[in-house]
């Protein structure tokens, strides 16, 4: 009887079937881009079947090589799929909204309560172990990309690179390297990707290996243009919005430009962007300080959603310390300063997924666009590790003095431990160093 039941796709469940769903995984979405796919692939794959190993795995291939987020987009890539633009708005939005919700609430709660003893205590048992996550971020990238010397090269080059070079400029480098070198050494750039088809099965499903591409999902030239012209639409009327009402120079308006560039260079997941929002939003912009933004990576840790989203930590600092709506107003001034950066980081994300899904669901991968892709996530482990060389600098040797604090630096090697050795998930080391910040203020 269960065999024949999994022969059978269940019914197609509708949009409100599925808001209720990506609800849910908005809110229990931890654990990064692969805990994230292991609870979709959990859910929709195996237990609802709403589709199958393969067309998920093809959809998540996609996602994979797209700047930005890969797990949100997968979730907007499969709505969009089952219930078209707005099935698609629904599964994408959602996983990022609970998200924002919670990142405002703790940012507003950091910037009022950040000076209390007992939270700079738990934050200084976390950030350490902020320290391990990102060296295994790069461990995680570097694992599945530097198979040969040539990909070696490019990480080892583009960490050093990074102190002399803005992030763009080394993304752009490796991708160029890559487009020639594959012409000459094509085996170097042909890594397996951890996603390849699957001969998997888990019933039949509501969209099945074998089921024919929706009529929504077929691609075709206008289609393309139309979609382009409406998302470039959206992000110029929100632009002139801003430039009318605030000015371009003013900090929502800069804001807003320079998170839409930097989602176009999110190859490789947050971590790999980390460094270009820390030179922008940081260094040039100084909407934060270092300080700051290690206490918000350790925050965006603790939250569902992308990690990504520890940009709404950004924009709520930087819109507070801007006063964007006035001294009188720093509260609104966050919220509406993270709403704004949320917005236009995330807008590519659904344009990439509505333009390029119809092309994918009708193409098959090839080396030529792979090859630079390979090379930029190479490059991606470099500058990664950079990354966490550079918070180890301020946080192993937190002033001045350059007194070593070693009890941060057995918290990082505690961590990496844990992450590596021990499997354990990100959530609950985090939870755990903290409680060890606390202790050791109290004791």
């Amino acid at each position: 009887m269960t065999d024949l039941k999994h022969n059978i796709a269940p019914p197609t469940p509708s949009l409100t079937e599925a808001f209720w769903y990506w609800l849910k995984l908005g809110f229990i979405s931890f654990g990064g881009p692969a805990g994230q796919i292991a609870i979709m692939h959990q859910d929709l794959v195996e237990k609802k079947r709403w589709i199958s190993e393969k067309r998920f795995l093809h959809a998540l291939n996609y996602c994979m090589v797209l700047p930005g987020p890969e797990a949100q987009q997968l979730a907007t890539y499969i709505g969009w799929l089952m219930h078209r633009t707005w099935g698609g708005i629904i599964a994408g939005g959602l996983f990022v909204l609970p998200s924002l919700l919670i990142l405002i609430a703790l940012s507003w709660g950091y910037m009022r309560f950040g000076d209390l003893p007992q939270v700079a205590a738990m934050l200084y048992g976390i950030k350490p172990a902020v320290v391990a996550i990102v060296l295994f971020a790069a461990y995680r990238i570097g694992k599945r990309i530097l198979n040969n010397a040539m990909l070696w090269g490019i990480a080892i080059a583009a960490f050093m690179a990074i102190s002399v070079l803005p992030f763009p400029a080394i993304i752009v480098a490796a991708a160029l390297f890559g487009h020639v070198a594959h012409r000459y050494y094509p085996a170097r750039f042909n890594v397996n990707n951890a996603h390849a088809a699957a001969s998997k099965r888990f019933g039949a499903a509501v969209i099945d290996d074998t089921t024919p591409t929706p009529a929504h999902a077929q691609f075709s030239w206008p289609t393309l243009w139309r979609r382009l012209a409406i998302g470039l639409g959206i992000w110029l009327a929100a632009m002139a919005m801003l430039i009318l009402t605030q000015g371009w120079q003013t900090a929502l308006t800069q804001m807003a430009w320079f998170f839409t560039k930097a989602a176009m260079l999110t190859f490789g997941g947050a971590y790999a962007v980390l460094p270009y929002v820390y030179q922008g939003a940081v260094e040039h912009y100084q909407w934060l300080t270092p300080h700051q933004m290690m206490d918000g990576l350790a925050l965006g840790e603790t939250t569902p959603g992308p990690l990504i989203m520890v940009v709404a930590f950004v924009g709520f600092v930087g819109g507070w310390s801007q006063t964007v709506l006035g001294a009188d107003n720093l509260v609104l001034s966050g919220i509406l300063a993270a709403t704004v950066v949320t917005f236009f980081t995330f807008l590519p994300s659904f344009l990439f997924i509505f333009i390029g899904a119809p092309l994918i669901e009708s193409s098959q991968n090839n080396l030529k666009l792979t090859a630079p892709l390979n090379a930029i996530s190479a490059a991606v482990v470099g500058v990664v590790v950079s990354l966490a060389v550079f918070f180890a600098q301020h946080i192993f040797v937190p002033d001045a003095t350059f007194k070593v604090d070693a009890l941060a630096i057995l918290i990082t090697l505690f961590s990496l431990v844990a992450l590596v050795k021990w499997n354990l998930s990100i959530i609950k080391l985090v939870l755990l160093c903290g409680i060890i910040g606390v202790v050791n203020y109290f004791f």
